[in-house]
């Protein structure tokens, strides 16, 4: 585990210290490391997230759409030329 000596606003206190009752957190670290967590989740690029993943999978296993002209890909998604 790292220690780090920070510096945080008074607002930036404030909300870790809701954050540490609403889930009941024994300490601010506990709370600074649940936000940076949950936060993090958001940041991840897609091609690393589970749901992503998931997703991916079932588009692989659907069967293929094939055409023999763009002309039949246009038609099929009602495109103009």
């Amino acid at each position: 585990m790292v220690q780090a000596m920070i510096q945080i606003s008074e607002e930036a206190n404030h909300v870790l210290n809701i954050v540490k009752a609403k889930f009941s957190l024994k300490d601010k670290s506990e709370a600074i490391e649940k936000v940076v967590l949950d936060y993090g989740e958001d940041l991840l690029e897609p091609e690393l997230r589970p749901e992503f993943i998931e997703k991916m999978l079932k588009v692989h296993r659907e069967k293929p759409i094939a055409f023999r002209s763009m002309g039949d890909f246009r038609k099929r998604y009602e495109m103009k030329k």
